[in-house]
């Protein structure tokens, strides 16, 4: 059996801002770097045979606490980055409410957001369970591997891997920092999901998954 490690990165002063990120790329803040050595000191017990990151730094220094502790070296890859927000990108969650809010609507809905560059939900969720899939083949038979992702492409990634339709996916709530979703896979059941938002206590509310 396999084992998968979705990992959400730390905070940064975007996330406490409700800021959205998407693909810029804004580094940890003191909270997060506290938040991934803290995350880290609980994965290194599950003894990851690899470690595999987005190229964003945030989820890039994430993983490095975890590789701190392990002697691992971090691969990238940029296709866990997170969502694509085109034009939301910089913007607080309530600019982007008042100034486009059939955009905002559609995206608090879980559809597709028309206009705006934002990247489609089945084009995000394709491409992190790529991504997923071969982080995963990194394992030796029984191994786990941990991979640093981002709010909203480890949950799209996630449901993807998961075959889960959009509705179904809507019952997840969003990851907090640092914490992260675990996955098992063998030949007879395929990939199954044996837990959710796991991580040490959270010192604030989770932003929104952006």
């Amino acid at each position: 059996m396999t084992r998968l490690i979705v990992w959400r990165h730390g905070n940064t002063d975007w996330n406490a801002a409700a800021r959205v990120q998407g693909q810029t790329d804004v580094p940890l803040n003191d909270l997060g770097r506290r938040q991934a050595v803290d995350a880290a000191e609980l994965l290194v017990r599950l003894r990851p045979a690899a470690i595999v990151a987005s190229d964003l730094s945030r989820a890039a220094d994430t993983a490095a606490a975890l590789a701190a502790l392990t002697g691992l070296p971090v691969g990238t890859d940029e296709r866990l980055r997170e969502r694509h927000f085109g034009e939301w990108q910089g913007h607080t969650m309530a600019e982007v409410a008042a100034e486009r809010p059939e955009e905002h609507a559609r995206w608090t809905a879980g559809e597709d957001v028309i206009g705006g560059g934002v990247e489609t939900l089945e084009d995000l969720g394709k491409r992190v369970c790529d991504a997923l899939q071969d982080a995963a083949r990194l394992a030796p038979p029984g191994g786990t591997v941990v991979v640093a992702s981002h709010g909203a492409a480890a949950r799209s990634g996630v449901g993807h891997l998961l075959g889960w339709g959009r509705e179904q996916l809507r019952t997840l709530r969003a990851l907090q920092n640092c914490h992260w979703v675990e996955l098992t896979h063998d030949e007879s059941r395929g990939w199954q999901m044996s837990a959710y938002n796991v991580g040490v206590l959270a010192e604030r509310p989770a932003p929104p998954p952006v």
